[in-house]
C-alpha cells in the first residue's frame, strides 16, 4: 500500500511539474504591462472635480444626520427630565416617538451611505464615466502595443514588485491629453 501511495504522490507531483513549466512558457510568450489607475485619476481634473462634489455632498449629508441625532438627544433629555411627572401611557408614547425618530435616522442614513445609497449612485453618476474612458484608452494601448495582461499596480491585486520597465503609466497619461 505504501508503493502505491509513494507513487500517486510522484504522479502528481509530476504533473504539477507539467502544469508549472507549461505555465512559463506560456508566460513567455506573453506581454505584461503595469498602470497606477490612481496616479492616472489623480492627474484628472474632471476626476477631482467629481471627488469633489462628493466630498461636499458627503458632508451636507453627515451634517443633517448629526443634527437629526442632536434632536434625538433633546428629545431625550427632555422625556429624562419629565419622565417622574408622566403617566405611563405618555412614556411609552414618549419612548415609541423617540425610537421612530431614531428609526427614521437610521433610515436616512442607510438612503445616503448605504451600499446603493445616494452617495454610492452619485460617485457611480460622476466617476464612472471618467473610469470607462481609463479603461478604454488602457484598452486601446494595450491593443496598439499588443499587450496580453495589464495590472493596475496602485489596485489590491497584490503587486509586491513590478520593475518600471513595465510601468506603462506615463503612456496611458500622455494618451489621456
Amino acid at each position: 500500500m505504501n508503493l502505491i501511495a509513494q507513487a500517486a504522490k510522484l504522479s502528481r507531483y509530476s504533473l504539477l511539474l507539467l502544469v508549472f513549466m507549461t505555465l512559463s512558457w506560456t508566460a513567455n510568450a506573453q506581454k505584461f504591462a503595469v498602470v497606477d489607475i490612481n496616479k492616472v485619476l489623480e492627474n484628472m481634473p474632471e476626476y477631482e472635480t467629481a471627488q469633489t462634489e462628493i466630498d461636499r455632498l458627503a458632508d451636507l449629508w453627515r451634517q443633517e444626520i448629526a443634527q437629526e441625532y442632536d434632536q434625538i438627544k433633546g428629545l431625550y433629555n427632555k422625556y429624562q427630565a419629565e419622565q417622574v411627572l408622566l403617566s405611563d401611557d405618555a412614556r411609552r408614547q414618549r419612548e415609541e416617538e423617540i425610537m421612530d425618530k431614531e428609526k427614521q435616522v437610521r433610515d436616512l442614513q442607510r438612503m445616503r451611505f448605504g451600499p446603493e445609497g445616494e452617495l454610492f449612485q452619485k460617485r457611480q453618476e460622476l466617476v464612472r464615466p471618467i473610469q470607462d474612458r481609463i479603461y478604454e484608452i488602457v484598452e486601446d494601448y494595450a491593443n496598439d502595443r499588443g499587450y496580453d495582461f495589464i495590472f493596475d499596480k496602485g489596485g489590491d491585486l497584490g503587486i509586491i514588485f513590478a520593475n518600471p520597465l513595465y510601468d506603462k503609466t506615463e503612456d496611458i497619461l500622455d494618451r489621456l491629453k
